[in-house]
């Protein structure tokens, strides 16, 4: 026997005798070794085979001018009776374009899934379709059907199609409640990625809530059942098989899956489907205001304990509230029974509620938490509203004008009498009333808060100003009472509000 091969014999002695040794010596608990069935995890097929049938491919077709798409090449413009334009007219016309506007057909795939097999409903997300002069429905077993569109949805990217349900027979699926759904749940995609009809993927809920910024409602299942390309549209199961989610969009940097996509939840989907299917378009409700985060230091201004809610900056003319029901510098934390955790929120529950019906919200204004009955409107009605109107302040009266005084310097801003003068050189609308901010210091309180010469101070805690000495007689009260910010509602030239924080120490 070799030295080399002691050696390891000695090693394999002595490794096997510490492993005994310490395992008599320590209890080894019995959920170090996992228990694993012979036959792996639990099969999903059954309930896969139930669902295929319902889940379709989507295809589209578009024309398109090829001239005027990214990197086209026209016809080019030759002598007539050059001998090189046979050539060209059959280069040309063999791209599939036409020789005289460079039209061509564009083809997308995408996914959806039938949820009325009677009417011959199917969902799907709108970025999917849009702008298609064809749709048809691919069905599992190779069935294709035409389809028109019945409705779509831009703001949650959720599309309402329909098919002839005496064309094929058809099998449905219906939306599950996707608020009951928790991290760590299992979750099936199914769909078309990359065109490869009827892939079946499974995964968990990785997180919810999920705000990407792709629209107003966003509140995104996210999960790492493997979505790509050509998913989009196609439903995302739970183990009962009910769809908790439509799946529309993936983070990557590659194009392919890298565990990371996005479900609208059912709970927002299912209602947006409903609305399209009975009116062909939204119906949201509507509270008629303009809203912002509470930060820490707005909370602290309004004498809040905590940082929660959605500051109201201003109220819309003509809204459901342009009654003084709810005014500029409210706190909404508390919608229609629903808590407000956070700005975001509010949209949202606003436009899952049913127009016209009365709902009690719950303000804090100026410290104090009070309830209110607000009548809700159309959010379809009011962006018309919204877009019309200068964006000012309603429920703020112009006031008396005290006569002209001469500038203060408070918090790093000059500051002075809003008059013809001031009005001309900073091109402020007549209807807007405060104090103008005629320079902000460099390196100030102020510049850091982005706030700038031409705006206007129209309250200091929630109380107008009019003149320079008001607002120095505000910020020299709040200090009196020990405040460490000031909290100021500013106008723009055109009198859109919103409402900074400004360090006083």
């Amino acid at each position: 026997m070799t030295s080399n091969t002691l050696l390891c014999a000695v090693r394999r002695t002595f490794i096997a005798g510490a492993a005994a040794l310490f395992v008599g010596a320590v209890a080894v608990p019995s959920f170090v070794t996992p228990t694993v069935a012979a036959d792996g995890p639990a099969s999903v097929a059954d309930l896969a085979e139930g669902l295929l049938g319902a889940v379709v491919n989507i295809s589209t077709s578009q024309t398109v001018k090829g001239t005027e798409g990214p990197g086209a090449v026209p016809m080019p413009q030759l002598p007539e009776g050059s001998p090189f334009q046979d050539f060209f007219d059959e280069f040309f016309k063999n791209r599939g374009g036409d020789k005289d506007n460079g039209a061509q057909k564009v083809q997308s795939l995408g996914s959806g899934f039938v949820v009325d097999a009677e009417q011959g409903i199917v969902v799907t997300n709108n970025h999917v379709i849009a702008d298609a002069d064809d749709i048809e429905v691919n069905f599992s077993d190779g069935v294709t059907l035409k389809a028109t569109l019945v409705g779509t949805d831009t703001k949650t990217d959720v599309a309402v199609l329909k098919v002839d349900p005496k064309g094929h027979k058809l099998t449905a699926v219906k939306f599950g409640d996707s608020s009951k759904m928790r991290v760590g749940d299992w979750v099936m995609a199914i769909g078309n990625p990359f065109g490869l009809g009827g892939t079946v993927t499974v995964g968990i809920v990785s997180a919810r809530n999920r705000d990407i910024n792709s629209g107003p409602y966003d509140d995104f299942i996210q999960t790492d059942a493997a979505i790509n390309r050509g998913n989009s549209g196609g439903p995302l199961f739970n183990s009962s098989g009910e769809v908790i989610g439509i799946n529309t969009a993936i983070i990557s940097p590659s194009g392919g899956s890298i565990g990371i996509g996005f479900s609208i939840p059912a709970q927002l989907a299912s209602g947006v489907v409903d609305q399209l299917r009975q009116f062909g378009e939204t119906r949201r409700g509507w509270l008629g205001v303009r809203i912002q985060p509470v930060t820490e230091d707005i909370a602290e201004s309004l004498g809040m304990a905590t940082a929660k809610g959605a500051l109201v900056a201003g109220v819309i003319k003509g809204g459901p509230v342009d009654n003084g029901t709810i005014l500029a510098g409210d706190v909404i934390i508390k919608f229609d029974g629903k808590d407000i955790h956070e700005m975001r929120d509010l949209p949202r529950v606003v436009a899952e509620s049913t127009v016209g019906k009365a709902v009690d919200v719950v303000i804090v204004r100026k410290g104090v938490e009070q309830t209110v009955k607000v009548t809700l409107g159309r959010l379809e009605d009011g962006e018309k509203l919204a877009g019309g109107e200068d964006g000012g302040n309603t429920d703020q009266d112009d006031g008396d004008k005290a006569p002209a005084v001469s500038t203060a310097s408070v918090l790093g801003m000059t500051v002075g009498e809003l008059n013809d003068e001031t009005r001309t050189k900073f091109g402020i609308a007549a209807d807007v009333s405060g104090v103008v901010i005629t320079d902000v210091t460099k390196d100030s309180a102020a510049a850091e808060r982005g706030i700038q010469a031409g705006e206007v101070i129209t309250e200091i805690a929630q109380e107008s100003v009019a003149t320079p000495k008001d607002v120095m007689d505000r910020i020299g009260a709040l200090k009196e009472q020990g405040r460490k910010n000031a909290l100021l509602m500013l106008a723009s030239k055109t009198g859109e509000l919103r409402f900074v924080t400004i360090r006083m120490d």
